[in-house]
């Protein structure tokens, strides 16, 4: 379905809204309360993402063990790589792991070597180095490895969150300069908070085993990635326009946190309340009008700067962002074809973007969203300027299922085009 967005005269509002649960949080303790049965957990993610991994999670292998389930992750890149490592270290269950046609077209060679060298047994049923897999679960007993440092961190947590189990748990050397420390710190500090032992010094990595966990709780933040689309949508709007949003965290382990600083660039002020809720509001309109960022600990909110930026037509220049190639879709192709359709003037390399300043958008520009939930998102505030027309909106249930009611909301014009 299409949808054409259009400012429906957007004006302050005293409302709260409820951010889906981190899609990041939730899949990493998912993965972990298959580990550990007695992990409980409140407030999981409802996205498409976090539903494949319960899905596959839940999976009933049927007896004798001659037969084995096929799962499909469809376009859920978290999945694949968390569940390789997950499947890979279940002796005796055999699986054959599949997703969408751009999900065979994503890496998974680096992950998949790692876990061989560790003693897994996983090899490649169509391209070499891409899904779709077959894994035959084995003991793991090997407990050291070694892994580029500059890969997506989704490799090095799959890693991690299985290392627990591992007989002799594991030892992780990355080699070069680590990409996306805070994803890696995320996954540390979840593993702590069910009592793994863990530790992190410079470019080595070790988490001890453990067999087994006390009954533990935990209750999953809001997602920061899908807030991005509110903070945009306040720092294209009018001095003292306001947006109450829960449920965060002031010490959150998410790395978009990191949204909360860079938007104070462009006039965006962010207040932690008493209840777990933040305020954020427009204060300001004086700011400056070129940017540089350095985006490689929070990629995800790439695309989001990027619109904005445009939007409040100044310039930007957006580096750390040689991951986004093997994403969804080639992120920084696809903000280059959707942007300078609008008028923009833009150029890409494989790991940085350029945004000239522009003082003109074009109306009613039909933006492609690639099977691309953040692409989809990520332009939807630009509808406070002028009126746009989203394709395959429904691609937002990938993370955040509720987003066009919510937007609906807070006064946008939604409809199907």
């Amino acid at each position: 379905m299409n949808f054409k967005i259009q400012n429906s005269k957007f004006k302050i509002q005293n409302l709260i809204l409820k951010i889906t649960s981190s899609k990041s949080e939730t899949n990493r303790l998912l993965l972990l309360q298959a580990l550990y049965p007695n992990l409980v957990l409140e407030n999981t993610s409802t996205s498409d993402d976090s539903e494949v991994m319960i899905k596959a999670l839940g999976a009933q292998y049927p007896k004798p063990k001659t037969q084995y389930p096929k799962i499909d992750v469809h376009h859920a890149g978290t999945a694949m790589r968390f569940l390789t490592a997950y499947f890979a270290a279940q002796d005796g269950f055999e699986v054959q792991l599949t997703g969408s046609s751009r999900m065979k077209e994503r890496p998974i060679k680096i992950l998949v070597d790692a876990l061989n060298e560790l003693g897994a047994e996983i090899s490649y049923l169509e391209k070499v180095g891409f899904p779709p897999l077959k894994i035959k679960g084995k003991k793991l007993t090997k407990s050291k490895v070694s892994l580029s440092a500059n890969v997506s961190s989704q490799y090095i947590s799959a890693l991690l969150l299985i290392a627990p189990k591992l007989e002799n748990g594991l030892e992780l050397t990355l080699e070069g300069e680590i990409t996306s420390v805070p994803y890696i710190n995320m996954t540390l500090a979840l593993l702590n908070k069910i009592g793994v032992e863990t530790s992190f010094i410079e470019n080595k990595i070790i988490v001890k085993p453990k067999s087994a966990i006390h009954n533990s709780q935990f209750i999953i933040e809001s997602d920061w990635s899908s807030a991005s689309y509110w903070f945009s949508i306040i720092a294209l709007s009018e001095i003292g326009t306001q947006i109450t949003l829960s449920s965060f965290k002031e010490n959150s382990l998410q790395g978009d946190f990191a949204l909360v600083e860079l938007y104070k660039n462009f006039g965006v002020e962010t207040v932690f309340n008493d209840n777990n809720s933040i305020t954020v509001s427009k204060v300001n309109t004086k700011f400056q009008k070129s940017f540089n960022f350095n985006l490689q600990s929070s990629p995800d909110i790439a695309q989001t700067i990027a619109v904005t930026c445009f939007g409040l037509g100044i310039s930007c220049h957006l580096s750390g962002l040689h991951t986004l190639k093997i994403k969804e879709t080639d992120r920084l192709e696809a903000l280059k074809i959707e942007l300078t359709k609008l008028g923009a003037a833009i150029s890409v390399t494989n790991v940085s973007l350029t945004l000239e300043q522009s003082e003109n958008i074009h109306p009613n520009v039909r933006i492609f969203t690639y099977q691309d939930h953040r692409m989809a998102m990520a332009f939807a505030p630009l509808a406070l300027k002028v009126p746009i027309i989203i394709e395959n909106a429904e691609v937002v249930s990938k993370s955040y299922p509720t987003f066009w009611e919510d937007l609906a909301t807070f006064n946008f014009s939604v409809v199907n085009e």
